[in-house]
C-alpha cells in the first residue's frame, strides 16, 4: 500500500488515536507503538551508556508534520520540538507546495573535512607541497584505520592543504582529509582517520602537529530542495496570490542584504530542520554550526534559501546547505526513539535524509515569510502559543480552549490574562 501523507483528520485526533492511525497506515510499525505510547522510552540504563553523569532522561514532544511529497514519494516526518506552531506551519506549507508536485531535491555525495595543524614550519609554502606530493601515502594510511568503511565504498577520497603564512602564532598549515563516510555523520571516523596520518605529516614537514579534528563546515556535504507554487495557492481571504509572493520576495531580500534579518530568517529555517535532526538521534548542534558558518562564506552573513519569480508569475524556492546527518553511530542506533523516527522516515541512505531534512527546512521558511508578508507572524502563532500560556496558568480540559478563545479573541495573549481569565471562568 502506497504511503499517503496528508494524513486526514489527524489533527482532530488524541494522541493515542493518533499513533494507532500511524500503525494501521504501516507508517509505525506495530512492534513500536508500545514505545511510542509511554513515556520514558529511553531506559536510564542506556541513557547512562550515552552520556556521563546520567540522573535521568527529559523528553520533548514527538510529532509528525503531514503532506511532505519528496520528488514523488510521499513522507511522515518526524519532529522533536516544543515550540508552538512549527510541525501545523510546516505541514500547510507541504499541502500548498503539493499542489505543485512537491518537493525536488538532490545532494552531494557525503564528504566530511577533518584538518591535521602543523605548526612551527619556516616554509609554509614548501611544506605544503611536501605533503601534496605524499597524498597516496597519507590516503592509504587513513584508510588503514577504517577498513570497514572502505569495504562499503567510503574512505578518504583526497587531501587538501591550506596556508596561513602570517598568523599572530607564526605559520601555519592545515591539511584536509576528504573523507567518504557514507551512511554516518564521520565525526568519528574522520577524527581517528586525521590521527592516522599526523606522525606522518609530522615527519616529513618538520613541523609539530596540534590539532587533529573534523570541521562542521561541512561544505562539501551539501543537501539541496526547491518548490514551486502558483500566486492562486498562496493567496489568502485578505490578500491576493500576487501581493503574498511581492511581500515574501521583499522579506527575503531583507534577509539577503541584512544580517542582522538574516539571524532569525535562517533560525526559521532551522525551526524546520533541528527537530528531524534531533528526532533522528544526529547532532543538530554540528548542523547548526555548518549551517550558519556557510551563510557567511562570502564574509557576509545572508540568507540560507533563495526565492524568486519565474516568468510565469509562479514563486521559486530553493535551499543548498551543508547536511552532515547519518543512519548509523551514535544516538541513531542506541536511541530507540531514533530508530523508530528513521522507520517513520522510510530512508534508505544519510543522503536521502539530509534532502528531507533541507526540503522541511525550505517548507519552515516559506511559512514564516508568507506569514510575515500578510497579517504578521504573531497572529498565526498567537492561538497555539496561547495553549501553552492556558495550561501554564492553571486551566484543565475544557477550560484550556475556552481560555484560549478568549485571549485569541482579545489578540492578547499574556500569563496575567489567562490567570485572571480562569479565575472568572471558575467563579
Amino acid at each position: 500500500m502506497a504511503l499517503d501523507s496528508r494524513l486526514p483528520n489527524f489533527r482532530s485526533l488524541t494522541p493515542p488515536q493518533r499513533l494507532r492511525a500511524l500503525a494501521e497506515a504501516g507508517i509505525v510499525p506495530a512492534a513500536d507503538v508500545d514505545l511510542l505510547a509511554k513515556p520514558g522510552a529511553l531506559p536510564s540504563a542506556a541513557a547512562d551508556g550515552m552520556i556521563e553523569n546520567v540522573i535521568g532522561t527529559f523528553e520533548l514532544p514527538l510529532a509528525v508534520a503531514s503532506n511532505f511529497r519528496v520528488n514523488g514519494k510521499d513522507v511522515v516526518v518526524p519532529m522533536v520540538v516544543e515550540e508552538p506552531s512549527i510541525v501545523a506551519a510546516a505541514s500547510y506549507m507541504a499541502k500548498l507546495v503539493r499542489e505543485s508536485g512537491g518537493f525536488f531535491t538532490s545532494s552531494t555525495p557525503p564528504l566530511m573535512r577533518s584538518q591535521i595543524q602543523v605548526i612551527g614550519v619556516a616554509d609554509p609554502y614548501g611544506a605544503r607541497q611536501t605533503i601534496l606530493r605524499a597524498r597516496a601515502e597519507l590516503i592509504e594510511l587513513a584508510n588503514g584505520r577504517d577498513k570497514v568503511l572502505v569495504g562499503l565504498g567510503g574512505g578518504c577520497r583526497d587531501i587538501e592543504v591550506h596556508v596561513f603564512p602570517d598568523t599572530p602564532r607564526g605559520p601555519m598549515v592545515v591539511a584536509h582529509l576528504i573523507v567518504d563516510v557514507r551512511d554516518a555523520m564521520g565525526a568519528n571516523t574522520v577524527n581517528t582517520m586525521a590521527e592516522a596520518v599526523a606522525t606522518k605529516i609530522e615527519g616529513i614537514t618538520g613541523g609539530s602537529v596540534r590539532l587533529r579534528i573534523l570541521s562542521n563546515l561541512a561544505d562539501l556535504r551539501l543537501a539541496r530542495a526547491s518548490l514551486r507554487v502558483s500566486p492562486a495557492v498562496l493567496a489568502t481571504s485578505e490578500y491576493s496570490g500576487e501581493r503574498v509572493i511581492e511581500g515574501m520576495l521583499d522579506a527575503y531580500t531583507f534577509a539577503a542584504v541584512d544580517p542582522y534579518r538574516a539571524a532569525t530568517h535562517n533560525k526559521g529555517i532551522m525551526n524546520g530542520i533541528d527537530p528531524i535532526v534531533v528526532a533522528t538521534g544526529n547532532d543538530w548542534r554540528a548542523v547548526e554550526a555548518g549551517a550558519h558558518a556557510y551563510a557567511a562564506r562570502s564574509g557576509h552573513y545572508t540568507s540560507l534559501t533563495t526565492w524568486e519569480r519565474a516568468n510565469n508569475g509562479d514563486l521559486i524556492g530553493t535551499i543548498e546547505m551543508p547536511m552532515p546527518v547519518g543512519l548509523v553511530g551514535g544516538a541513531t542506533k542506541t536511541h530507540p526513539l531514533a530508530r523508530v523516527a528513521l522507520k517513520i522516515l522510510q530512508v534508505s541512505s544519510a543522503q536521502e535524509l539530509a534532502e528531507i531534512i533541507v526540503a522541511v527546512g525550505l517548507a519552515q521558511n516559506m511559512g514564516a515569510m508568507r506569514a510575515l508578508a500578510t497579517e504578521g507572524i504573531q497572529r498565526g502563532h498567537m492561538a497555539l502559543h496561547a495553549r501553552n500560556i492556558a495550561v501554564a496558568a492553571g486551566a484543565v480540559g475544557a477550560e484550556v480552549d475556552a481560555i484560549v478563545k478568549r485571549m485569541v479573541e482579545k489578540r492578547d495573549v499574556r500569563m496575567d490574562l489567562a490567570v485572571e481569565l480562569l479565575a472568572q471562568a471558575r467563579k
